[in-house]
């Protein structure tokens, strides 16, 4: 009797169902992996088409008229010089529910677009608004 090791026998192979499985289960992980890479990708080009100016650049200088203590309520527009010649933003101040708060509304546009290209809307604290009953805020006297 000759001996060559284990006992080989035909059920010690993989069946054509187990085979499917794992080829199924690889196939799902390759179409989940693919569709993370485009939705990144698809951000990517997004965040391509409008540069490296966002709105966010436009509050700074919301915030830097602010820290004059010179706040201009009503509307008003700029642009960031030739930092980015093509970018320009309005903005625009008007008051909000709540005692001594301002809403600005940011919007920052393309040159030739009257689509914003990114807009965005913060609440920001004024120390001169007068609070307390009957208080009047300093835009309603103007």
């Amino acid at each position: 009797m000759r001996v060559f090791g284990p006992k080989c026998s035909a059920k010690t192979a993989f069946t054509l169902l187990e085979v499917m499985i794992a080829c199924g289960i690889f196939f799902m992980a390759t179409f989940a992996i693919l569709a993370l890479v485009a939705g990144t990708l698809r951000n990517a080009r997004g965040l391509q088409r409008i540069g490296t100016v966002d709105a966010g650049m436009a509050a700074a200088q919301v915030f830097d008229l602010m820290r004059t203590n010179r706040n201009e309520y009503g509307s008003d527009h700029g642009d960031f010089g030739s930092a980015y010649p093509d970018f320009s933003y309005d903005f625009e101040w008007q008051p909000y529910d709540t005692n001594g708060l301002l809403e600005v509304n940011i919007a920052l546009y393309r040159r030739g677009s009257q689509k914003p290209a990114d807009s965005l809307s913060i609440l920001v604290y004024d120390s001169n608004v007068q609070t307390g009953p009957g208080a009047r805020a300093p835009f309603m006297n103007r």
